[in-house]
């Protein structure tokens, strides 16, 4: 069955660190059931994801698959506890830097540099550290706008643009639903891999703790904001995978989340009937 959606229909990719990896399982599920962005917006992981999506709509859930089969926590976090306790101590706002993720996009990417050699519009939102106020990246040089888009406080270093010094946008969007309406979605998708069901376990790290505490902060802004999109265009809230007790700084379930979020986003495509603005699933499922 075709899903007949409004266009221009918007992507919105959420962030989620490592739970990242059940967004491919939503994308095989989207594009068997016929349905494709016109334009994507990402916030963190999402925005990784995103740019490939925007890259190769038709190739993005295979392209990411091969991604994420070589996506650790070693990579991506890398350093043991006492390389991130030098990093505090020398750095003094972050653990980690960004250059293992730097490595992932340079790969993912395959060479594409530019906002502008991107096959759809693409949006990645972070957060303005001076102004506190979310920022929509949608042209100029790709890799450093996800880069900072990404940057977890107290866990990556901020990126500097311009002028601007950018924090991770899931600060304040970590579901980017208003960036996508900016950027004239008359439908949305939501590929939301942090809610419903990860809740994140008692964290034992700081990294961990810093990631706990963000990651239950998001919850409402999705709550909230889908609820009024919803007034205007139909929203489909895919449903994530089972309630499993995986942190964001886990990649070690990788295979496990995209087979059960396609599951899961299959099963509600199948029985999905629009019937113009509204919800069509929630953040709590």
């Amino acid at each position: 069955m075709t899903i007949n959606l409004p266009g221009p229909i918007g992507f919105v990719l959420g962030g989620g660190g490592s739970l990242g990896s059940s967004q491919v399982g939503m994308l095989r599920a989207l594009a068997e059931h016929g349905v494709r962005p016109d334009l994507v917006v990402g916030t963190s992981v999402g925005s990784v994801n995103g740019s490939l999506l925007a890259l190769d709509p038709d190739k993005a859930a295979d392209r990411l698959a091969t991604l994420w089969e070589g996506m650790t926590r070693q990579r991506v976090f890398p350093g043991g506890p006492i390389a991130q306790l030098r990093s505090l101590r020398t750095n003094k706002t972050y653990l980690f830097p960004n250059t293992g993720l730097r490595d992932v996009l340079d790969e993912g990417l395959d060479g594409t540099r530019e906002f502008g050699q991107l096959s759809l519009p693409f949006g990645a939102v972070s957060v303005d550290c001076v102004t506190g106020e979310a920022v929509n990246i949608t042209e100029g040089e790709l890799i450093p706008a996800i880069l900072a888009s990404a940057a977890i406080p107290g866990v990556y270093p901020p990126v500097r643009i311009g002028e601007q010094v950018l924090y991770d946008g899931g600060v304040l969007a970590n579901v980017p639903i208003r960036q996508a309406l900016a950027m004239g979605a008359k439908s949305l998708v939501v590929l939301d891999c942090a809610f419903p069901g990860h809740l994140p376990t008692v964290p034992e790290t700081l990294a961990e703790t810093l990631l706990f505490w963000a990651t239950l902060g998001m919850r409402n802004q999705a709550v909230l904001e889908v609820e009024l999109a919803s007034r205007e265009v139909p929203v489909l809230y895919l449903p994530g995978p089972p309630v499993q007790q995986v942190t964001p700084l886990d990649f070690t379930h990788t295979q496990e989340l995209i087979a059960a979020s396609y599951e899961a986003s299959d099963a509600f495509l199948k029985v999905l009937e629009l019937k113009g603005a509204g919800l069509y699933g929630h953040p709590s499922h």
